[in-house]
């Protein structure tokens, strides 16, 4: 499975990672609780142990955000769950993350 081989690239092959989906009002909960900001967002990363992540996605936003990322819902999908596993590794948004999403975008067949 391609992003399982992703997932060993970024966090290692011993990695434990989990990706769950949840509604806009959890998205929004999980974002005021830990961020602060009172409203849902796409993704969120967190880091429980060392080796050890989750990824918490929440679809109705991404349906909203399609014509913004100028993707289909898969490959949105597919983008965040990268953008998640790279922050995860311990990256920060910039120009050096943009280049690593889509380095590892590039081998999906989205």
């Amino acid at each position: 499975m391609e992003f399982e081989k992703i997932k060993q690239d970024i966090l290692g092959k011993e990695y434990s990672l989990s990706i769950a989906f949840v509604s806009e009002k959890k998205s929004r909960e999980i974002n005021k609780k830990y961020r602060n900001i009172d409203k849902p967002t796409n993704v969120l990363s967190f880091a429980l142990y060392k080796d050890v992540g989750e990824i918490v996605l929440c679809k109705s936003v991404m349906k909203k955000e399609l014509k913004k990322f100028g993707r289909t819902l898969p490959q949105l999908v597919g983008f965040l769950v990268i953008h998640g596993m790279l922050h995860l590794k311990g990256m920060e948004h910039g120009k050096k993350m943009e280049k690593a999403e889509e380095k590892y975008l590039s081998r999906t067949k989205f």
